[in-house]
């Protein structure tokens, strides 16, 4: 268990973890020449509950607040500490606001130099803390008086800290390792070491790590877990990582800084929360509001952009936070924010979407994601957010920090499935999948004469919207189910055919005759149907490319179209020419000699031929290929 004390400057928060633990937490000279707390101090005890307790100990003093939060960031228990000769002041009630917006709702209040104040004035003490923890998180905390001068309630505070520790929850010790560093520094014989509290997952030693969010890759040479040698730490300890690499140095690592496992380095510099608003604030937060973040050990220049309107004093709703420098941060970190000049406390909150996008970040869409995106349990969330749009699951589970199978399990209790990686609920398939088939319905109904819908339109055209690879697979699947008929950029029902309209009709049987007559092995081209014809070239070019597709006509060169009846006619003619020779190889004029055609015509059907693989060439010569002979029917 970490405990983390929090209170007013001199209210005696360093002797209270001293008695505790017998360890003086102001381990810097001029701490101990002021004699006050200026940077973060720990210290850790046996207290009898089964385990090693950290504390952290944090500044008292206003100025000190950045430090203050850089240790309250997963801490378990709150140790509130006001001495009993000045009562409940600015930074006790600042802190406690600061330990509510971190959602802590377990602690002791700790009513210090108990030895100044009779039983009158200590009742007095109570009723005062009683109302300024009334409607927070730590409401019903016990208050304990205790002297470190006479011993007073020590006891009586160490049972209650041993009965929180067996209490503790173990926290999620399965999920991917990710630690908020507080200390870097060298040590001698060892190299680099960075302290700080294990926010999930576990690490070993001889594990490759990523500090992020500079990307900094570093192995884990040696552990300390709880202030303690160990060959592994895990979520809720405070560890000490030596870690060796080539550019790791204690310079280049800071407080802020998140060691992790190396599939969940992906910095961020914009990030959708949900932000409460302390009442004390002065004026609403509104669009482009500057701020300082916090978050656990982390503290960088912000903007806020509330997603709805102005946030009120003493409410809530959803923000887009845009940050100075990118940082490393999960989902469901807690966060803080105070103004630029660092004097008092804004509010916090949750983070909820650690890649939104910069533009249409007020949809209706995007604020019922963010909505949906805030229950903590991650098959909660996903069903959730599902039920708004797909989830791409890859990122989903980097981003709370899930393993392969914790993500598999929150997939499989939401009842969804992937398309190329990308979560979608049973309704959301079935509905997809419908909607294809009534889009290439509805098209081929508007347009009988085209062969079907391009892809990349029909994709546009369906809600949701799917990525270009998901899209794809989800027409194979479709394809395969016998559903759709994919022809080449093209996307049809497998009943759809194309059809002539009663106009086009019309005009096909005007030219058909032609390309059955006594020419129809040197029909019309174009421009002469469309003279005979007194019809635009275009609109037959258009009908005979059409006739085409439908299988009527065969377009042996520009322009120039062979029904389909021909065709095949001139294909058992190739069989018969061929048939009159010893090695079945014939010329162009021994086939030109059987259809009564010029020149530059037989060439232009023999090279039809060729590329339809139905002839075979070599040189002047051709041969028939035995295996395209019934293309044509």
């Amino acid at each position: 268990m970490i405990v983390g004390t929090a209170g007013h400057i001199d209210h005696g928060k360093t002797a209270l973890v001293k008695a505790l633990t017998g360890t003086d937490a102001d381990r810097l000279a001029e701490e101990k020449a002021r004699g006050i707390t200026i940077d973060l101090g720990f210290a850790y005890a046996d207290l009898g509950g089964g385990g090693i307790t950290g504390f952290v100990d944090v500044p008292g003093h206003e100025r000190l607040i950045h430090t203050m939060l850089a240790g309250a960031g997963g801490i378990d228990l709150a140790l509130l500490v006001v001495a009993a000769d000045d009562g409940v002041m600015p930074q006790t009630a600042e802190h406690l606001a600061i330990l509510d917006l971190l959602g802590l709702s377990r602690g002791l209040v700790v009513l210090s130099k108990a030895d100044l104040a009779d039983i009158p004035r200590r009742a007095e003490l109570a009723s005062q803390i009683r109302r300024a923890l009334e409607g927070s998180r730590l409401a019903d905390a016990p208050i304990l008086p205790v002297s470190t001068l006479t011993g007073e309630g020590l006891d009586d505070l160490r049972a209650a800290l041993a009965a929180a520790e067996g209490a503790t929850a173990r926290r999620q010790a399965d999920g991917l390792f990710r630690m908020a560093v507080d200390r870097s520094f060298t040590l001698q014989g060892a190299g680099t070491v960075v302290t700080g509290t294990v926010l999930s997952g576990r690490v070993a030693v001889g594990d490759l790590v990523t500090v992020s969010p500079s990307g900094l890759p570093a192995r884990v040479r040696g552990i300390h877990a709880q202030n303690r040698a160990a060959t592994e730490g895990q979520a809720g300890q405070r560890c000490a990582l030596n870690l060796a690499g080539e550019a790791i140095a204690k310079s280049a690592i800071h407080r802020g800084d998140i060691v992790l496992t190396p599939q969940l380095h992906a910095p961020t510099a914009r990030i959708d929360a949900r932000l409460s608003v302390l009442p004390a604030e002065p004026r609403p937060v509104g669009t482009w509001f500057p701020a300082r973040l916090h978050s656990h050990a982390t503290e960088v220049g912000a903007r806020i952009v509330p997603l709805g309107d102005p946030i009120a004093p003493g409410e809530a709703g959803p923000v887009q936070i845009v940050l100075d420098r990118p940082i490393a941060a999960a989902i469901g970190d807690r966060f803080i924010l105070r103004d630029v000049s660092a004097s008092r406390t804004i509010g916090g909150g949750r983070f909820l979407d650690l890649r939104p996008p910069a533009r249409k970040r007020r949809t209706p869409e995007r604020l019922a994601l963010i909505e949906a995106a805030r229950p903590l349990h991650p098959a909660r969330a996903l069903t959730t957010m599902l039920q708004v749009a797909p989830v791409a699951l890859a990122g989903f589970a980097r981003d709370r920090s899930l393993t392969p199978e914790q993500a598999g399990a929150a997939l499989a209790e939401a009842g969804a499935t992937t398309v190329a990686g990308l979560a979608l609920s049973q309704d959301q398939l079935e509905q997809l999948c419908r909607d294809v088939e009534a889009q290439l319905s509805q098209f081929h109904e508007a347009n009988p004469d085209l062969p079907g819908l391009g892809r990349e339109r029909l994709r546009l055209a369906l809600t949701p919207r799917l990525p270009q690879d998901a899209f794809l697979a989800l027409l194979r699947q479709q394809v395969a189910a016998g559903r759709v008929v994919m022809d080449g950029a093209f996307l049809r029902l497998p009943g759809h055919e194309v059809r002539l309209t009663p106009e086009d009709e019309a005009l096909w049987e005007r030219i058909r005759p032609a390309l059955l007559g006594e020419l129809q092995f040197r029909p019309p081209r174009v421009r002469d149907f469309a003279t005979e014809l007194a019809q635009d070239e275009r609109e037959i070019r258009r009908l005979l490319k059409l006739t085409q597709k439908l299988g009527r006509t065969d377009q042996i060169a520009h322009d120039h179209f062979f029904a389909r009846e021909v065709t095949a006619r001139m294909v058992a003619i190739l069989r018969d020419v061929a048939a009159q020779t010893e090695d079945g190889w014939f010329t162009a004029p021994a086939f030109r000699d059987r259809v009564q055609n010029g020149r530059k015509v037989a060439i232009e059907i023999l090279d039809f031929f060729d590329r339809h693989g139905v002839t075979l060439r070599r040189g002047d010569l051709r041969r028939l290929n035995p295996h395209r002979l019934d293309l044509f029917g």
